[in-house]
This record gives C-alpha cells, sequence and structure tokens, in this order.
C-alpha cells in the first residue's frame, strides 16, 4: 500500500490517509515505517525542547547576587 501514512493519536497505531480526522493523528509520511517512529520522534523533541527551556530559565542565574 502506498502512503501518505500517519499515527493516530487516538488508536496509537499506524493508518493510511483514509483513517482519523488529522487533528488526531502524526503526519503525514512517506512510509508506515515512519509513522510508527511519530511517538518516539515526538517525545525526542518535546525532552529536546524542555531542556532548551529549562538551561533559558537558569540563565543568568546568580548575577544578581554578585556571583560572577
Amino acid at each position: 500500500m502506498n502512503g501518505p501514512w500517519y499515527w493516530c493519536l487516538i488508536h496509537s497505531e499506524v493508518e493510511p490517509e483514509a483513517g482519523c480526522p488529522n487533528d488526531r493523528r502524526l503526519g503525514p509520511y512517506d512510509t508506515a515505517e515512519e509513522a510508527a517512529e511519530a511517538p518516539a520522534r515526538a517525545r525526542a523533541r518535546t525532552e529536546q525542547m524542555e531542556r532548551e527551556d529549562q538551561r533559558e530559565r537558569e540563565w543568568g542565574k546568580g548575577w544578581d547576587n554578585g556571583d560572577r
């Protein structure tokens, strides 16, 4: 079967274009394998963004206490 393929957030499975509405899935992806990896990629991106946000929140802390 040809793509596009999606990861359904409701059913936690790969589905073809004729699946659930787009607001309930990740994609489109060219292959079913790429769609199956979507949750892991999304998790990794979220973790990276959280680390970057934490670095920004901590940036400059201690400067107002004379810790230069």
